[in-house]
């Protein structure tokens, strides 16, 4: 009887350690002992403890516990800002967009045009300028002369011009004026409408700067029964289909 009152208060007492020993069990002590090596005498070190979580990430590799995440970000233009780069300066939508094979193409367009507004702008002030000339009540007087005269040939003389040659040469300074000025307003449209291209074009650009073409392409023809309306029977022909 004694002897099962004993192993009765054994366990109790067992059992009301346990939650102190799972309490101890966050915390690892560590104990060691050091022999000095001029003494050869044995002295017991400081028990060190040591928090459980700190050990563990100690043991853990060292890319484990901790890593740099990089994201590459991938550039997509957006249209608005495109279409004001284009408007502010031609060629600044095509920069932005990252085409810049345009450039030469749309520079190259701009001097282009700017020479041609400027070439025949100059001979359309001239021929116009020679035509109020030769049109004037005395068109035979140096002032106005020398205006008309210098696009004759050099070996052309005032005194040798009859009167209906002079005329039928004014006829010939309003076409030459005529001719200039039209084509001077053609490059102005024109450079106007090279504008509006690039603004355009760095507008679609942006909007299908990602868009997905298949490399994969394929045209076949191929023989085919096609029906038709006059004959029940359908009729023999060909076919074609394009896969992308």
């Amino acid at each position: 009887m004694k002897l099962t009152s004993a192993i009765t208060l054994f366990i109790i007492l067992l059992m009301g350690c346990l939650p102190l020993n799972a309490q101890d069990s966050l915390n690892i002590v560590k104990s060691a002992e050091v022999i000095a090596p001029d003494t050869n005498s044995v002295i017991q070190a400081v028990p060190m403890v040591i928090d459980s979580a700190e050990f563990y990430r100690a043991t853990l590799p060292a890319d484990s516990i901790a890593f740099t995440r990089t994201e590459v970000k991938i550039f997509r233009p957006d249209p608005k800002k495109a279409v004001l780069y284009s408007a502010i300066c031609p060629g600044l939508g095509q920069i932005y967009n990252r085409r810049y094979w345009k450039l030469p193409i749309v520079y190259g367009g701009f001097i282009g045009l700017a020479y041609a507004i400027s070439w025949n702008g100059r001979y359309y002030n001239d021929y116009t300028d020679a035509y109020k000339a030769i049109m004037s009540d005395d068109p035979r007087s140096p002032e106005n002369s020398s205006k008309w005269l210098v696009f004759l040939s050099s070996n052309t003389s005032l005194d040798d011009l009859t009167d209906a040659q002079i005329v039928s040469y004014q006829g010939a300074f309003k076409r030459k004026r005529d001719y200039f000025r039209r084509y001077r307003d053609l490059s102005i449209i024109g450079t106007v409408a090279l504008y509006a291209v690039c603004m355009i074009d760095a507008y679609v650009d942006a909007q299908l700067f990602d868009f997905n073409i298949s490399e994969d392409l394929s045209f076949r023809i191929e023989p085919a029964v096609l029906k038709t309306v006059e004959s029940r029977y359908g009729a023999v022909g060909f076919q074609c289909s394009i896969n992308f």
